[in-house]
């Protein structure tokens, strides 16, 4: 029997390779276990999680990053969210999917593909910049 590996991707010609009789299942099974000991070590040695969710995500397919917050006191923009976060992970809960991300990672995606955006409310004015979850897979 063949295996055939490939992956279909929409407007996109797939070419597929074949394994032949040999299986890669021991190469499989190593990369698997790395992945196992990437999120054991994930789930029990971070130190901070900081932990966020946008309403308007499923209607615009953005999720919003806080860096400025308006101070009606001082009458000035202070640095917030992203900008004085010590937490060592970011994490977005959109719908029933949860997104984690090393903190300096999440910095990058924003600093490269971030679009700016300020949200003008009575009781609580930001400044932030706009990305997708896809921005965040995104290798440059």
């Amino acid at each position: 029997m063949t295996a055939f590996v490939g992956t279909v991707y929409p407007k996109k010609t797939t070419t597929w390779r074949t394994m032949g009789t040999k299986s890669d299942w021991d190469i499989d099974l190593r990369y698997g276990q790395i992945g196992e000991k990437y999120v054991e070590n994930l789930l029990t040695n971070i130190e901070t999680v900081e932990v966020k969710r946008d309403k308007r995500w499923i209607e615009t397919g953005n999720i919003y990053i806080e860096t400025q917050c308006w101070s009606d006191k001082r009458k000035i923009w202070y640095k917030s969210g992203l900008t004085t976060s010590k937490a060592t992970h970011w994490s977005y809960v959109v719908e029933d999917l949860v997104v984690m991300v090393p903190t300096e990672h999440l910095r990058k995606v924003v600093e490269t593909y971030g679009r700016i955006i300020e949200m003008r409310r009575p009781e609580y004015s930001t400044r932030g910049y706009l990305i997708t979850i896809e921005d965040i897979f995104k290798r440059k």
